[in-house]
Order: structure tokens, then C-alpha cells, then sequence
């Protein structure tokens, strides 16, 4: 019987397949998006939040979905120094199994020389450029590796649009919530259930309010979160996809 407990040092690899496998179908095809991607949206909050941090164990001791985020992604992002020196660092990072400090350095490899002039996320595809055909894009590494090393990027100002920068810099939504889960256990209550689990781990640390930033390739999922008791705030459009909040109390729901 599948089960929410808080996140281990042991779900390291299991939570970057979720997150791997529930990537939108644009970046599914992209080497550099799929190895990157559990360094852009989940190990630094395991890392950095671990108190904020639960996964859906099926049973067996595998996980296979997760709950994680950031009370506050300011206090995280003044804590980012930690997670840069795990992917980009030398020597051992304490508290860290040394078999996973290998590995991040392994798949994320070393800063770009530019961190403060964020590059586009897509650019022309030299192959087919080579072959005349300008239109085709693909993903920018250098782009991605930027927000893995800046947090001011991931965390603070990550938008095209005033909507994120108005969130982060407010008083009351300063807590982030990324929630994936494999489809085996998918429409079965478990969300709920996760939402419900980390809504109380922040509640705890005083947040007030929480956001939470939905792709335009899956806006199905408002309405799930609409029914969690989130709302949609107008502006995330603009950029093509949604931004929803919620307040929380002791409470939760």
C-alpha cells in the first residue's frame, strides 16, 4: 500500500526520474533538458528544504511521486551557496553521500562564464542551420546551467512578465511547491494527500501563502489545483503559461 513519509538521501535517484519522466513533451527529446532537469526543479529543494520534502513510497521503498519545496525563496536562495558546491564544487559536501556529490558534478559539469545575462532557452539548431533551415530550435544549455548556478534566475526572477518578480518580492507567497508523480499512481488521491502533507510542513514555518507556476503545455492541471484551493493570478499568461496561489493556515485545507 503506497504511503507519504518525508524524503530521504535514499529517493536521490528515484525523484530524478520523476521528475525526468513528467517533463513536458517539448523537452522529452532533449538530452541537455533531461539530464538537467532534476538540477533545475528538484534536487536543490531536497537538498536545501529536506523539512519541506515528501515523496509517495509505493509500498516497497520506492518512491514514485514527490511533494518538495521553499517556505520562503528568499531564505533559499541566501542558502544557494550549498547547492552550487554540490554540482560545481570540490571535495566532499557535508552531509551529502559522496556517491551523489560524484554524480551531480558529473551530469551538471561546470558553470558557464556568464551567470547575470540570462541567455534565451532555445536557439538555432547548427545542424539544421547547416542545411539551411533557420527555424529549427533546440535547447540551450548554457541557458539551463545558468539557473542550476544562479538562484536569481531559478528562484527570484525567472520571468518575462512582473507577475513572478510581484509574487517573490511581496510579503505573503513566498513559499514554492513542485509536485510530480509517475502515471501508475496518478488520479488516485495521492496529490491531495501530498499537497495536504507539505501544505502542513510550511504552515509550521509561518509561511502565509504559497505559488506555484504551471507550463502552458499542461494547463489540465488547473483545475485539479483549483479544487486544492489554489486560484489563478492574471499576468502568467502573458508568458504562456499560469501562475496560481493559495493562502495557508495551521490548518491546511
Amino acid at each position: 500500500m503506497a504511503f507519504v513519509r518525508p524524503y530521504t538521501f535514499a529517493d536521490w535517484d528515484s525523484t530524478a526520474t520523476i521528475c525526468r519522466a513528467t517533463l513536458p513533451p517539448s523537452l522529452q527529446h532533449s538530452e541537455t533538458a533531461v539530464r538537467l532537469a532534476p538540477y533545475l526543479w528538484t534536487h536543490q529543494y531536497t537538498l536545501l528544504n529536506p523539512q519541506n520534502c515528501f515523496v509517495l513510497d509505493d509500498g516497497s521503498g520506492r518512491a514514485v511521486g514527490y511533494v518538495i519545496g521553499s517556505t520562503d525563496v528568499h531564505r533559499m536562495a541566501a542558502d544557494y551557496g550549498r547547492f552550487v558546491d554540490l554540482v560545481g564544487g570540490k571535495g566532499p559536501v557535508e552531509g551529502v553521500p559522496a556517491a551523489i556529490v560524484e554524480q551531480a558534478r558529473r551530469e551538471v559539469g561546470p558553470p558557464p562564464a556568464d551567470l547575470d545575462d540570462l541567455q534565451p532557452s532555445l536557439v538555432p539548431d547548427p545542424a539544421a542551420a547547416a542545411a539551411d533551415d533557420t527555424t529549427k530550435q533546440i535547447v540551450n544549455e548554457t541557458h539551463y546551467l545558468q539557473q542550476v548556478y544562479n538562484p536569481r534566475w531559478l528562484l527570484l526572477d525567472s520571468t518575462k512578465t512582473p507577475l513572478r518578480k510581484q509574487l517573490v518580492s511581496g510579503t505573503k507567497y513566498r513559499a514554492v511547491m513542485h509536485i510530480d508523480m509517475l502515471e501508475s499512481h496518478q488520479r488516485q488521491g495521492w496529490g491531495r494527500a501530498m499537497i495536504a502533507t507539505f501544505l502542513a510542513s510550511i504552515a509550521k514555518e509561518g509561511a502565509r501563502g504559497l505559488q506555484i507556476g504551471i507550463s502552458g503545455e499542461n494547463t489540465k492541471v488547473v483545475a485539479f489545483y483549483e479544487k486544492c484551493g489554489f486560484r489563478v493570478e492574471p499576468g502568467g499568461e502573458a508568458e504562456g503559461g499560469v501562475w496560481m496561489v493559495r493562502d495557508v493556515s495551521e490548518t491546511g485545507w
